[in-house]
């Protein structure tokens, strides 16, 4: 076992050395400007999700950074991730796109400046229910997932998630609701990584929606990069040196998800290499080129809009938050 485990380090550690080399010879080849700043930090939240920020270090470190932290900081507070970055407490962080709207409503001070990956919840239900037009009157579990998002589920097939859904939220810190479903107390669970995981560790397997492959979920990201509005106006070749560091480290999600699950969990980041593994495996890390930020941004705006869950326009939220500056430079230089 302890052969097998450094075999495994061993081959994390060189693919990711391989890919540091990689961007060194970029920057010494075509980056003609000097970083301003080669410090960052980056928001940890411990959700294995979010592995491209996670495990982006030593990339970072070969774009030029010296000074690389991790701000942590608690799931269970509203616009956390928005808050930090808005608020100066970090410099990027890894934010779900209906969350970064909502943030962006309400909040300024943060920019949206790329997409990272689809989909990563995913909907139980006992057997006997098939889809998610089956839950009216049904009790629903929420543990770390939005209630936004199953509100926007359920008005895509015309329940009012407001009368047709009981919902089991946990509350009270000695229920959780993943385990009422586990015991089939309740009839559904939404949950993201490594919930998912775990209840299939307890024998739950039947899935009636997963946002990484049905639609219309599936056809926009869920996880979005977002900066600090000032460090991304103050130091733009330092924003765009993390933009690439982190697009890469996805990349390597996709290609060496091994590799990378055994890297979060050597760095403290998350606790399972199983459930990190799955996770990394399970999520499409390789679509970042060809899906469209903007479009997936436009998608959550709009039926949240519709949903009476903000007010802004799409258009009104794109031209508050985003910039696609960078992203468009690291593509062309991808040749993406």
């Amino acid at each position: 076992m302890l052969l097998a485990q450094t075999r495994r380090r061993f081959l994390a550690g060189a693919s990711l050395s391989g890919w540091a080399a990689l961007v060194r010879a970029r920057t010494a080849l075509s980056a003609s400007e000097e970083l301003e700043t080669t410090s960052v930090r980056l928001i940890n939240d411990g959700v294995i999700r979010e592995a491209p920020l996670m495990a982006a270090t030593e990339l970072l470190r070969a774009e030029g950074f010296t000074d690389i932290r991790y701000v942590s900081v608690p799931l269970d507070v509203p616009h956390i991730v928005g808050s930090a970055l808005a608020g100066g407490k970090a410099d990027f962080g890894l934010n779900f796109a209906l969350f970064e709207v909502a943030a962006l409503e309400e909040l300024s001070g943060q920019t949206v400046l790329a997409g990272v990956h689809v989909g990563c919840f995913e909907l139980f239900a006992r057997d006997e229910i098939r889809s998610i037009a089956g839950l009216r009157g049904k009790g629903v579990g929420l543990q770390r997932s939005p209630p936004d998002l199953l509100r926007l589920m359920a008005l895509e097939v015309g329940l009012d998630p407001a009368k047709d859904i009981n919902w089991v939220t946990g509350a009270e810190p000695q229920v959780r609701p993943l385990d009422l479903f586990a015991a089939r107390k309740i009839d559904a669970f939404l949950g993201f990584p490594p919930e998912p995981q775990e209840l299939r560790a307890r024998g739950a397997s039947h899935v009636i929606l997963n946002t990484a492959i049905d639609r219309p979920w599936s056809q926009y990201f869920c996880c979005t990069l977002v900066g600090n509005r000032d460090y991304v106006r103050k130091y733009p070749v330092a924003t765009k040196r993390v933009v690439r560091a982190i697009l890469k480290t996805t990349d390597l999600c996709a290609t060496d998800p091994a590799g990378i699950a055994r890297r979060i969990v050597d760095g403290g980041f998350t606790a399972r290499y199983d459930y990190a593994l799955q996770t990394l495996s399970d999520i499409p890390y390789n679509n970042w080129r060809d899906f469209d930020i903007e479009d997936s941004l436009r998608f959550y705006a709009l039926r949240m809009r519709e949903a009476g869950l903000i007010t802004s326009t799409p258009q009104q939220i794109i031209a508050k938050g985003t910039d696609w500056r960078f992203l468009d430079e690291v593509k062309r230089e991808l040749k993406a």
